[in-house]
C-alpha cells in the first residue's frame, strides 16, 4: 500500500472518529461501537481491534466534556 492510500484512509477514518466523537461521546458504549462501524464501514476504511479499543475508551473519556476526540494512529483502505 503507497502511503497516499494509507495517509487518505487514516484521514476519512479521523473524519468518521471527529462525528462519532462530537456527536455520540455521551451515548452508551455500544451505541458508540456501532456508529463507529458503521461510519467506517461507509468510509470503506478499517482500523485494527487494538485501535478501536484505544479509540473506543478515548470517546467514553470525553464524557467529562474536557477531553478532545481521539486521534487516528493508523487506518487502512478496504479492499
Amino acid at each position: 500500500m503507497t502511503d497516499d492510500k494509507q495517509q487518505a484512509a487514516i484521514e476519512a477514518a479521523q473524519r468518521v472518529v471527529d462525528e462519532v466523537s462530537s456527536w455520540q461521546y455521551s451515548a452508551e458504549d455500544s451505541t458508540i461501537a456501532q456508529q463507529l462501524d458503521e461510519g467506517l464501514a461507509k468510509a470503506q476504511v478499517s482500523i485494527s481491534d487494538d485501535e478501536k479499543t484505544r479509540i473506543l475508551a478515548e470517546i467514553d473519556g470525553m464524557k467529562d466534556e474536557k477531553s478532545s476526540a481521539p486521534q487516528v494512529r493508523s487506518a487502512s483502505p478496504v479492499e
